[in-house]
């Protein structure tokens, strides 16, 4: 790869402490970006020569391809972050992918569990003397009371969660600490499992039968494996779960500002996509309560 990526790559990973998981993806685009380059331009061709037609060819390409449009926007992104990159290190004047327009996105809501499902998945009979069983339930009721990222789930320390407090600590994007409350059924069941979690001398919370920590694969399993036929909808990730607690916070009465802070996103606008989801519930309430939503013709 050409120095130039290695050197945005560290700038990324060490400077502005991205996650792993944004790391791996720019890693991924730009060796895409660097093999067309080469093929279309010529071996070793110079990325601080790049215009903005060069990268439309790419994006053409790319699109012929049947790469998604999701998939494409975020490439963009990579590239206009690289010239950032460039024009702020290495004097380049332009950034030439600031004049892609990629295709707009279709709006669709996130996918969550509804409240009934998840309050009779959550009470469903459970052998809490099982490490597997309370380990799993556990992790579906943290998942969903707390609304944090499955990162912040395998990342997060045995030391940070304080069960008298109520409260835990979770290392967020960009290396970005936040407290996070908790309630009493989530307290008891945390102390029950530590109590018959293996020995391990893993600092994280979460571990496997032999000790060792929780891997993000795991997790995904296990989630998936814990909402198969109990919920209704169709996608069964930690995320849901995250999008389902977001939901909930704000139909029971949440403020808005406070529901960011709980997710910790930068952003007010990223936490607005579920007040169209509540009013998209008031709107099913709406038509299944009043006489005249109801009227035919």
């Amino acid at each position: 790869m050409n120095p130039l990526y290695d050197k945005f790559l560290n700038y990324i990973r060490c400077e502005l402490n991205l996650s792993v998981h944004t790391v791996l993806s720019y890693t991924s685009d730009l060796r895409q970006w660097e093999e067309f380059s080469d093929s279309a331009f010529g071996a070793g061709f110079d990325p601080a020569a790049t215009v903005a037609n060069d990268l439309r060819m790419w994006v053409a390409h790319l699109s012929s391809c049947g790469v998604g449009t999701r998939t494409i926007r975020r490439k963009v992104q990579t590239m206009r972050a690289f010239f950032r990159y460039m024009m702020k290190r290495h004097g380049l004047k332009d950034n030439p992918a600031l004049e892609l327009v990629p295709a707009r996105l279709p709006k669709t809501l996130p996918a969550v569990v509804r409240p009934e499902d998840m309050q009779r998945l959550l009470d469903a009979p459970c052998d809490r003397q099982n490490f597997i069983e309370l380990r799993n339930r556990l992790i579906v009721t943290m998942l969903y009371s707390t609304g944090m990222r499955a990162s912040e789930l395998t990342g997060l320390r045995d030391a940070d969660v304080d069960v008298r407090q109520g409260e835990l600590k979770v290392l967020g994007k960009r290396n970005k600490e936040r407290m996070i409350p908790f309630g009493k059924e989530l307290a008891d069941m945390i102390t029950l499992y530590r109590t018959i979690r293996p020995a391990t001398p893993a600092a994280e919370l979460f571990v496997l039968e032999d000790g060792r920590p929780l891997a993000y694969r795991n997790l995904l399993g296990i989630v998936k494996e814990n909402l198969a036929g109990r919920v209704t909808v169709a996608r069964r990730t930690p995320h849901v779960l995250r999008h389902s607690f977001a939901t909930d916070m704000l139909n029971g009465g949440a403020e808005i500002t406070a529901v960011q802070q709980l997710l910790g996103h930068a952003s007010l606008a990223t936490t607005q996509i579920y007040t169209h989801l509540s009013y998209r519930e008031l709107q099913h309430n709406y038509q299944q309560a009043h006489p005249r939503a109801q009227k035919k013709g």
